[in-house]
């Protein structure tokens, strides 16, 4: 049996490895630990890439563990989507974790090993086959969020870490509740088998499909920031340590994410009675939250939380793609997806790097010294800006022109055309306020400490990876094309990993097609 028949698995083994070694080392090894951890995450973004390119040839890896049969087993499954989100994650998260290991991995105990278990939870969140196990995942990396969020320690950290667990929790009961209820109308969780069984369920079945789906919407709606679930967000993201903040721009694309699989497939066009249960919510609630991020962006007082509150803005953007509802509406959406989360992570470590600079003023959007490094950091900042604007050439302007595009005859056409247009200058005059104020406004001599070269370096791989983006263009168009036109064969995706419906063996590698075919793999 090939290694390679193993890898969809190993995002989720690597971390959760990486994380008891590193706690078996304990704080006292702090070299060792930030070298095990770099090689870890680095090898992890390896292993995304792989299973990316296996992903682009259209093959469905499907792998169950123990040699369960779906839907009895826990089922881990990789597609293009789920392949691309691999890949983002590791992208984040090794600059990320460069950045911490300046200092701000000694600020707090377990640091590293925190910082794995959230890899292995978001991982498993884009590879898992089944809505509990998405539960499980969910709660592995809002533990470890938990504790990471108060690292470093102080007032506001710890006033907003507090609300911020518990409101997660009541999500994650509400979660358990929504579950349920899918469960007791069909009988499974595993997604294939909902992605089949939901168009039969009619009556109380549907009734009590529908009741769970809506919850599931309220929940990943939390964990994604959608309006009215929007407002705990900035405060908690701008009170987090700059990597840690960086590193949470990840967990709003795993709500996305999860509303993609649950309301964009399962409960897609051919659910029956059940069909397209979010869409009359779904658009209308994504303009709003792009409106509201603008919004908050322009009233911030500081640039962490105006970064905040973008990056609601940013997941607005994302689920109107999605509630559009069509193929190219979901590719354009697919495409902005990276891109913005690129750049806010550069903006949370940017803020940081800044305030480093300018004294007590920290990144105050108030007058304060200047800046040691003004040319270096100010273009960061306008490049960074461009591109969360929406401005030629850079990523989020293709992303936000693919979308208008797909909405075109679309019945809410006008709207989307006009809230990302007011987004887009919205967030340019934000950013501009923001800029002259850290720049233009600064008063006497600052600090004479420069960035750290790990700052700047994770700083410039993030802006790298958001320009390689827009250099590749075309062929990254043409993947996120491939990759709705591939969420929306359900029969595919359930002949795949259920056996019955086709399925093989325990580790099987099929060729997406429009049909799926087998191929027996043996020990």
């Amino acid at each position: 049996m090939s290694w390679r028949e193993h890898l969809p698995v190993l995002p989720v083994l690597l971390p959760v490895t990486t994380a008891v070694l590193l706690l078996a080392l304990g704080d006292a090894r702090r070299h060792a630990a930030r070298t095990l951890a770099l090689i870890s995450t680095a090898l992890g973004l390896l292993l995304a890439l792989a299973l990316l390119r296996q992903a682009d040839t259209g093959a469905l890896e499907v792998y169950r563990v123990g040699d369960w049969p779906a839907p009895f087993g826990i089922a881990l499954v990789v597609d293009r989507l789920s392949a691309l989100m691999l890949t983002l994650t590791s992208a984040v998260a090794l600059p990320v974790l460069l950045y911490a290991s300046a200092g701000w991995d000694a600020r707090g105990r377990h640091f590293h090993a925190l910082f794995q278990f959230q890899l292995m939870g978001l991982n498993g969140a884009f590879v898992t086959g089944d809505l509990f196990n998405l539960f499980v995942f969910f709660e592995v990396l809002l533990i470890a969020s938990y504790v990471l969020m108060l690292h470093g320690l102080g007032h506001q950290r710890l006033r907003a870490g507090l609300h911020y667990v518990v409101l997660n929790l009541a999500a994650s009961a509400l979660f358990l509740i929504g579950v349920a209820l899918i469960y007791a109308g069909t009988g499974t969780l595993n997604l294939a088998d909902l992605a089949l069984r939901v168009p039969r369920a009619a009556g109380t079945e549907a009734l009590l499909l529908r009741a769970g789906g809506l919850i599931l919407l309220a929940v990943f709606g939390f964990k994604a920031a959608l309006v009215p679930l929007s407002l705990w967000l900035p405060a908690t993201y701008s009170a987090a340590s700059a990597p840690v903040a960086a590193l949470f721009a990840l967990m709003t694309k795993v709500g996305v994410y999860a509303i993609w699989r649950v309301h964009g497939v399962v409960f897609g066009a051919g659910a029956g009675d059940s069909a397209l249960l979010a869409q009359p919510l779904l658009l209308p609630l994504a303009l709003l939250t792009c409106g509201l991020g603008v919004a908050g962006a322009l009233a911030a007082r500081n640039l962490a939380r105006l970064v905040a509150w973008l990056n609601v803005a940013s997941v607005g953007t994302i689920l109107a793609g999605l509630g559009l509802y069509g193929n190219d509406a979901w590719a354009a959406a697919l495409y902005y997806l990276p891109g913005s989360t690129l750049v806010v992570a550069l903006l949370f470590l940017l803020a940081e790097l800044l305030g480093r600079q300018r004294g007590d003023a920290a990144d105050a959007l108030e007058p304060a010294p200047a800046v040691a490094q003004p040319a270096l950091l100010g273009l960061l900042f306008l490049v960074a800006a461009v591109t969360i604007a929406g401005l030629p050439p850079l990523p989020g302007f293709l992303g936000k022109v693919m979308l208008m595009q797909a909405a075109s005859g679309h019945a809410g056409a006008a709207g989307v055309w006009a809230v990302l247009l007011l987004m887009g200058l919205g967030s340019l005059l934000a950013l501009a306020r923001a800029g002259s104020v850290l720049f233009w406004q600064a008063h006497g001599a600052g600090t004479a400490a420069r960035a750290p070269a790990c700052g700047l370096a994770a700083v410039l791989w993030l802006l790298a990876a958001g320009v390689a983006l827009s250099v590749g263009a075309g062929p990254v168009q043409r993947y996120t094309q491939a990759a709705a036109q591939q969420l929306g064969d359900v029969a595919g995706y359930a002949q795949a990993v259920l056996p019955e419906a086709g399925g093989a063996s325990a580790h099987s590698t099929r060729p997406y097609t429009g049909i799926v075919k087998d191929r027996e793999v043996h020990p």
